[in-house]
């Protein structure tokens, strides 16, 4: 897998964190007074959307809410993991600054006292809410979900999270485990509810009590679906029947992808279902049947997660809020515009649309600083949009560059590659990405001093992106990418 956070992967399987999409609802300008923010935070979406053109996908309560929003079709998460993906884009820093790339460490301690998004607003007057997986929950937000710093009021977990990963999927053989694949009948699982139900009940609950506020409010909701395990109600899949799932396009490794690239999907090796088909390990390919029945889950936990997401825009409309809110919609990894982005760029931009004044750029280095944002502001996309101009004449998409960044304990997969400790990490890879190429170089990395060595570069990777959409062909040495390489040189 390699660290560019967008969102086709090699073997058609999901891992933690990886979708990169961004859409955001510029709200009427007939509005008055402080406009409120939804933030929709949702784990593990890939654009297999339909208004990313899956034709397979059925999202129509997305896709409504995309046909009038501003969507980013080359969105990047700058680490593809679920909680420091999550810290870099509600902080606006890299992971480099956060220092968070594992799931073990608090930012505010090991780090800096970096304010988050919600702090900005709740510090600017804002009634600040979390519901669900917002902050990735643990040490990585201190056990709270960075509480109270970055919330009005304790934030609402829902009591069904904790039976995610037990043993609630029942088996051809009538017995319950801890599967990947995991349709349930609902009314049969601990307290006859899911999480993401859950949720979105809490999540309008507060919306009613927030129409009658004198404060404008910024709710983050964070659904679990489509992480894995794809535990869901069951007659989402008889959407998609099985005869009808296709293959992924690519499930082959690339012949000329370096060994610290790939990913050996530990995770979903250690659900029961997957350990009942004996893979090799690392490089032991899936059963095709049990291929397609991955994205049968998949798709159908799509559907499932629209579904909510539909019930709490319905809940914005029914209490008239919806033209008085920025609705921003955000995968923690995924009208129409072509430049590249960063999820880090919601911070400022959200500050922006809200009227807030935009924190300025963070000085290099900036762990002594608070508030400032390495993101950029995009509020002028929607500045264009609003003029009425043509979306193509927002500048050239190729002037536009993506980061990210990915640990490896080592050079060839183990069973940490997918999620290393902080002190296991010993290569670090670092993406650019632009329209036209992904270039990305492995090099060593001392976790104690949270340095990267360029000079010890461990493998390289370039992919041109228009004559190699899927990335199987490593051009990093031969001459074309010499000659590339060469020229990004200063």
């Amino acid at each position: 897998m390699p660290p560019a956070g967008q969102c086709l992967l090699w073997l058609g399987l999901v891992l933690a964190s990886v979708c990169a999409s961004l859409e955001s609802a510029a709200p009427s300008n007939s509005t008055t007074g402080p406009l409120n923010v939804l933030l929709i935070i949702v784990d593990d979406l890939r654009p297999s959307l339909g208004c990313y053109g899956d034709k397979a996908i059925r999202s129509p309560n997305i896709d409504q809410l995309a046909s009038r929003s501003l969507l980013f079709q080359n969105a990047f998460a700058q680490q593809a993991v679920c909680a420091p993906s999550r810290i870099s884009f509600l902080t606006g820093r890299r992971p480099d600054t956060t220092r968070l790339y594992d799931f073990n460490s608090y930012w505010r301690i090991h780090a800096g006292n970096f304010s988050t998004i919600p702090q900005y607003f709740k510090e600017n007057g804002y009634v600040t809410m979390s519901v669900g997986k917002v902050f990735h929950p643990g040490i990585s937000s201190n056990y709270s979900d960075d509480s109270p710093y970055s919330w009005s009021f304790p934030p609402y977990h829902p009591s069904s999270e904790k039976y995610e990963n037990t043993k609630t999927c029942r088996g051809p053989d009538g017995q319950l485990h801890a599967n990947l694949l995991c349709p349930v009948d609902v009314a049969d699982v601990p307290e006859g509810t899911l999480p993401d139900k859950q949720s979105t009940e809490q999540a309008i609950r507060l919306l009613e009590k927030m129409k009658t506020s004198a404060s404008p409010f910024f709710l983050a909701v964070g659904y679990h679906k489509p992480h894995i395990p794809f535990r869901y109600p069951k007659e989402f899949q008889k959407l998609y029947p099985l005869e009808n799932i296709t293959l992924a396009p690519d499930p082959q490794v690339p012949a000329g992808l370096p060994p610290v690239a790939y990913n050996p999907w530990m995770d979903i090796r250690q659900r029961e279902d997957v350990q009942a088909l004996n893979l090799s390990v690392p490089y032991g390919p899936i059963p095709v049947d049990f291929q397609r029945k991955i994205r049968q889950s998949y798709f159908a936990s799509v559907s499932y997660l629209d579904t909510q997401v539909g019930h709490l825009l319905s809940a914005l409309d029914d209490l008239q809020l919806t033209n008085s809110t920025i609705i921003a919609f955000a995968s923690d990894h995924g009208r129409r515009v072509m430049d590249l982005v960063e999820l880090l760029s919601l911070s400022p931009t959200l500050a922006g649309l809200a009227g807030l004044h935009v924190p300025p750029r963070c000085p290099v280095p900036s762990f002594h600083v608070q508030l400032c944002r390495e993101g950029q502001n995009l509020g002028k996309h929607f500045q264009l949009q609003d003029l009425g101009e043509d979306p193509h004449l927002r500048g050239n998409p190729r002037e536009s560059i993506a980061y990210s960044q990915y640990p490896r304990p080592a050079d060839y997969p183990q069973w940490n590659s997918d999620k290393p400790s902080l002190k296991d990490i010993k290569v670090m890879g670092y993406s650019i990405r632009t329209i036209d190429y992904r270039y990305t170089v492995w090099v060593g990395f001392d976790p104690r001093e949270f340095l990267a060595n360029f000079s010890d570069v461990h493998a390289g990777e370039l992919y041109f992106v228009d004559s190699d959409p899927l990335q199987d062909h490593n051009m990093y040495n031969d001459s074309q990418g010499r000659d590339l390489l060469q020229s990004l040189m200063p």
